[in-house]
């Protein structure tokens, strides 16, 4: 008897401990995949942050007048307000072009491995100058950047605080680097993923825990992970069966337009998950406006696998975990233009 209600007590401890015990496991290969965001802004290399730089940088992000219309700015493709992307399949630009990809949020760009879909620039600062000079997007000449705002009153002083000491600050080089310094503080730490990471079991719902486990079981994880669940590398679309045109078009060959390696055809920088739940519509066309769409696609183009319907949901509950804090920014005063301003491009 006495041996008998032992058993029972052993079998009863197991239950209440199992559940615990997963969640532990769960944890322990999470915390083998992933990084939380930081709470503060990581230094980048060769360009160290202060107050002066980053103010000038969030003038310049808000600035329509890098353009060469003097009516986009670079929140107008990168909306903070909108999750640092701007809910467009592909982003209006110059003379009302569209862009060629989808834009992909500004958020946590810091931690990608390159900029852009095909990775051809290789930080936040090389990144800044792209778009001002793409004929399509803000159709800036080289020498307009500098010009435009050497004849904005008011700016020469914000440069010089930014830039002490340089004879003259008011380059387009000194531009990308602030746009980059005030780029790198948009993170959005503190997501409930975040917090399980750093031990807190409840942070995540059951069916978020069940489709972490299930993005960690399928194999999803080989290509999302690191601190930005995604951004560290780069991977072909399509990797078992490729996606119909409207999602893969054929004349967009990816990082190969870059490389010029056949290999890297239809290849492309794997995007950060954070705040997914917010940046629809998604893949570098913009053609999946349901994160459960994409999560499906994912399963048969990368994986090889038809996800059922309630994995689908548990992925992309997991997913929604991925939300952290939104970056608070108060939007600048931008000193007004003069009689020596450029005028804009009709």
């Amino acid at each position: 008897m006495a041996k008998s209600i032992s058993a029972v007590f052993l079998s009863v401890a197991y239950l209440i401990a199992s559940p615990a015990l997963a969640a532990e496991e769960l944890l322990t290969k999470a915390k083998q995949l992933f990084e939380p965001i930081p709470t503060t802004a990581p230094n980048l290399p060769g360009n160290p942050a202060t107050p002066a730089k980053v103010e000038l940088g969030k003038m310049l992000f808000f600035d329509p007048r890098l353009s060469a219309s003097h009516a986009i700015s670079c929140n107008s493709c990168h909306n903070l307000g909108l999750g640092g992307a701007d809910a467009e399949s592909k982003s209006i630009g110059h003379h009302w072009q569209l862009g060629g990809r989808n834009a992909p949020t500004v958020f946590n760009a810091v931690f990608n491995k390159a900029q852009f879909w095909d990775g051809r620039a290789k930080d936040l600062e090389e990144q800044a100058g792209g778009p001002m000079m793409n004929p399509v997007e803000m159709a800036s000449p080289k020498a307009h950047v500098a010009e435009q705002l050497k004849g904005v009153p008011g700016y020469g002083e914000v440069f010089a605080k930014a830039f002490p000491g340089e004879a003259d600050p008011t380059t387009l080089a000194n531009v990308q680097k602030a746009i980059a310094v005030f780029e790198a503080t948009l993170i959005t730490p503190n997501a409930p993923f975040d917090r399980f990471l750093k031990g807190e079991a409840d942070a995540l719902s059951a069916p978020q825990k069940e489709g972490l486990a299930l993005f960690m079981d399928k194999g999803c994880s080989n290509c999302h992970n690191g601190v930005n669940v995604g951004g560290g590398m780069y991977a072909p679309f399509g990797v078992v069966e490729k996606p119909g045109a409207e999602l893969l078009p054929p004349a967009d060959k990816g990082r190969f337009m870059v490389s010029k390696t056949p290999s890297d055809e239809y290849v492309f920088k794997v995007p950060t998950l954070r705040n997914i739940a917010l940046t629809a519509p998604y893949f570098h066309t913009g053609k999946a406006w349901d994160l459960r769409q994409a999560v499906a696609v994912m399963g048969t183009s990368q994986l090889g696998v038809s996800l059922s319907d309630d994995e689908v949901d548990k992925i992309t509950a997991f997913l929604a975990s991925l939300t952290g804090d939104q970056p608070t920014v108060t939007y600048p005063i931008l000193p007004p233009s003069g009689a020596a301003t450029p005028q804009p491009e009709p």
